[in-house]
């Protein structure tokens, strides 16, 4: 089926998740809807992300595609439930990848990095009961984080300091493993890894999303037949901050809704 994957986020985070996909099925036709303009949805209530949900949904539906990837773990947390019970479109969403860093800790210590709405979701709450076991878990919320990678400025002064004051804390704690539970956050692993080298070893979940992806277009004989992929990007809100984040060569295909 030659029909387009669709992606979602609440802005350009996702992009590292795309990334992801399209390295791995190169053939994979694609639509990104960046909904940066009410970004982040982790401060938003459960019936504002549904809301904002639909809509995104709703695009990508109506622009032909095959497979809708919530590429946004708190939209995932909060209304991919709610969107397979709406859409007979098959949905891959993503959440925080605690299962492989309960298995990789050698300290038993185990930070989780992400935003209110997906530390406070009850879909969370169940992945922490369910695989936690023995294992201790510490949770940090990343204010501010999202909305400093969506702004136009510089913020990487104010990047460092925030990483610094979150996750210092949890190095006292003896964690040795951190899930970047947001898909923005990828975007600061650089600058993670200069402020404490090698002392955390960092999980995040794009490439096993991607497989995800893979896989259901496998179960439901939807991979496409063409080599000839094309790439969209539509934004709610700034058109030159979505190309900053858009491989160069594709910068023409970014769009404003």
């Amino acid at each position: 089926m030659n029909a387009p994957i669709g992606v979602f986020d609440s802005g350009v985070g996702g992009l590292t998740v795309w990334n992801a996909l399209v390295h791995l099925l190169d053939q994979e036709s694609t639509i990104y809807y960046c909904d940066s303009a009410y970004a982040p949805y982790g401060n938003r209530s459960k019936e504002e992300i549904l809301e904002r949900s639909i809509k995104a949904t709703e695009f990508l539906i109506d622009k032909g595609c095959k497979l809708i990837l919530v590429a946004c773990n708190t939209a995932t947390t909060n209304a991919i439930a709610e969107l397979r019970s709406m859409y007979p479109h098959p949905f891959v969403g993503i959440e925080p990848a605690i299962k492989p860093a309960v298995l990789m800790t050698k300290t038993g210590k185990v930070g989780v990095l992400a935003t209110k709405g997906t530390l406070y979701s009850s879909m969370f709450h169940k992945t922490v009961t369910d695989y936690t076991s023995g294992i201790e878990l510490i949770t940090q919320e990343g204010t501010g984080l999202v909305e400093a990678i969506e702004s136009v400025e510089d913020k990487s002064k104010e990047l460092l300091r925030l990483l610094d004051s979150y996750l210092q804390p949890m190095l006292k704690h003896n964690v040795d493993t951190l899930v970047l539970g947001c898909t923005h956050y990828p975007y600061l692993i650089p600058m993670i890894e200069s402020l404490f080298q090698s002392k955390l070893r960092i999980i995040e979940s794009s490439l096993p999303v991607a497989l995800q992806v893979k896989k259901r277009l496998e179960e439901i004989k939807a991979l496409t037949s063409s080599n000839k992929a094309s790439h969209q990007f539509y934004t709610t809100g700034d058109l030159e901050l979505l190309k900053r984040f858009v491989p160069q060569s594709l910068q023409e295909n970014c769009y404003l809704l």
